[in-house]
């Protein structure tokens, strides 16, 4: 399986010129924990929701204080069209918990997280288990 099919299709983005403000309101209203910021629809930068409650006690005036701020630039990005198996390889090589789904012209087509990889193992050991049980019908879990 291609990690494109992983994780949610629609990502929600913000350009470099959003406030940590405009970022909140994204992340509330889209139920989400993370904003990816593009620029030409490349990924340039994550923003997660643990990013923005870190910078709140330092910062006087957070609602106009510029994403690209608090962003971790030039996220680790991974392909559409690599095997799902390699994004739990980048996951723990980069320790990160989203990776930006890209193309060929490393536009973004999606995001995956550790939570869809550990659904997906998830998935994967009940197919095992289900395959188990029919061939050895005096196996009892």
């Amino acid at each position: 399986m291609p990690v494109g099919n992983l994780g949610p299709d629609d990502v929600v983005t913000v350009s470099p010129d959003a406030t940590v403000s405009d970022v909140v309101e994204k992340l509330d209203s889209e139920n989400v924990g993370s904003v990816v910021v593009t620029e030409d629809d490349s990924p340039i930068g994550v923003v997660t929701d643990r990013d923005i409650a870190l910078e709140v006690p330092g910062t006087a005036n957070l609602e106009s204080q510029s994403v690209e701020d608090v962003m971790t630039e030039d996220p680790v990005t991974i392909r559409e069209d690599e095997p799902a198996m390699e994004l739990s390889r980048t996951i723990g090589e980069h320790n990160v918990r989203r990776i930006p789904i890209v193309d060929e012209n490393d536009a973004v087509t999606g995001i995956a997280t550790l939570d869809d990889l550990v659904a997906t193992i998830g998935e994967q050991l009940d197919n095992v288990s289900n395959t188990v049980e029919s061939q050895s019908p005096d196996y009892r879990p």
